[in-house]
């Protein structure tokens, strides 16, 4: 049985072997995909562990920081550093934008840190921490940032100190960590003209500016011009608490959102990516259905063009099992190909995207599987077609 399969692939090995190629880039591009949903998982706890926090508290009903827009005074984190439990808290914020690097726009997300608290990078693969208040930044060499370089953000340039490695956001744009009050102003505070503006309408309302109280006027134009807003607060619990008990009394009394780290990783890979990973299923099983026609048609016209030999095989006595299993075997060679070129093509081509993709081997070993059985499948087209040859047509 071995023998006849062989002998019949060596017979047409050219079209058997471009058929294994073709074959073997769709399954490259099915295990590329599944690699793209288990990057976009990785991100996501990636993010949660690289902000060292166990606790996120956050603006009262909303999901942020991560899923959607939160806004909280900064001087709220001196009121959950009191709370029961609390080792340390401190402020954060989260924006993305385009920052420019030689010309060309690259997409960041931008993080400003306390340094040393929880959210700023635990590492560095180059450089430094920031030590000074202002105007310098620790980028994720996925930016392409590099020591010394300078990086414009709004009004402002930056010198990047440090470089870490593996600090994405949860969509995978690489973060640069900027000083909390640089951060604060460049995400909160308006433009210049805007603050012009604001300030002549201020002036002109009766409210604030009383021939009586013309230091009212200053402040309220003062307030315009400060920023006290952060997007989360982040918690490290002490020993001896669980995140539930530190928690409660936060939502109870400061009237805030709290998140433990469960309940976060539940927003941002069960919910934030949800749609994403549906889409992708979606493409998988289009591609299967269309890895399994290319099968089918391939062993189809292969064994349309040995009917008189399959014939000859059947008047000398060939079993139907063994005409059926030379088949078989010739689709499962053409599965072992294909998947072996996918393989090689998927590993060689994923480091090249520009968001990351992981290629685990526990799916590599379900993708063999799932082409073996689709090959079957697809064969038994073909083992019906042979087995009802008449043995009379080797004479005919």
């Amino acid at each position: 049985m071995i023998s006849l399969a062989g002998r019949d692939i060596l017979h047409g090995w050219s079209k058997y072997v471009l058929t294994g190629l073709g074959l073997g880039l769709l399954i490259g591009v099915t295990l590329t995909m599944a690699g793209v949903y288990r990057g976009m998982v990785d991100d996501a706890h990636a993010l949660l562990a690289n902000s060292r926090a166990d606790l996120w508290v956050v603006q009262k009903d909303t999901q942020g920081p991560y899923a959607e827009s939160s806004n909280i005074k900064d001087d709220v984190v001196r009121s959950v550093r009191g709370m029961p439990g609390v080792a340390t808290a401190a402020n954060v914020t989260y924006f993305t934008m385009q920052v420019a690097r030689q010309g060309k726009d690259n997409r960041v997300m931008v993080v400003g840190i306390e340094t040393g608290q929880p959210g700023a990078p635990g590492y560095l693969v180059a450089g430094r921490h920031l030590t000074r208040s202002h105007y310098e930044a620790v980028a994720d060499v996925k930016t392409g940032f590099q020591l010394g370089e300078t990086v414009r953000i709004r009004r402002h340039d930056y010198t990047v100190v440090g470089l870490t490695r593996r600090m994405v956001s949860s969509g995978g744009d690489p973060m640069l960590f900027v000083p909390l009050k640089d951060a604060q102003e460049t995400q909160f505070l308006k433009d210049n003209d805007a603050i012009v503006n604001d300030r002549a309408r201020t002036a002109a309302n009766p409210v604030f500016n009383r021939p009586g109280n013309p230091g009212l006027l200053d402040a309220v134009q003062n307030l315009q011009t400060s920023s006290r807003n952060v997007n989360a607060v982040l918690v490290q619990i002490a020993p001896g608490f669980t995140p539930e008990q530190v928690a409660e009394p936060i939502r109870r009394w400061k009237h805030l959102s709290v998140y433990t780290r469960d309940g976060m990783e539940d927003i941002l890979v069960v919910k934030l990516i949800a749609n994403s990973a549906k889409q992708i299923g979606m493409f998988l099983v289009i591609l299967a259905i269309v890895s399994a026609a290319i099968v089918a048609f391939i062993i189809y016209t292969m064994t349309m063009g040995k009917l008189r030999e399959i014939a000859v095989l059947k008047l000398i006595g060939t079993r139907d099992r063994t005409i059926a299993g030379m088949i078989l075997q010739q689709a499962l060679g053409l599965g072992l190909i294909g998947f072996a070129v996918g393989k090689v093509a998927a590993t060689f081509w994923a480091p090249a995207f520009p968001k990351f993709v992981l290629l685990l081997p526990g799916d590599a070993v379900t993708g063999l599987v799932a082409t073996l059985v689709i090959c079957a499948l697809a064969s038994t087209l073909a083992i019906r077609v042979a087995l009802k040859v008449d043995p009379g047509a080797a004479i005919g």
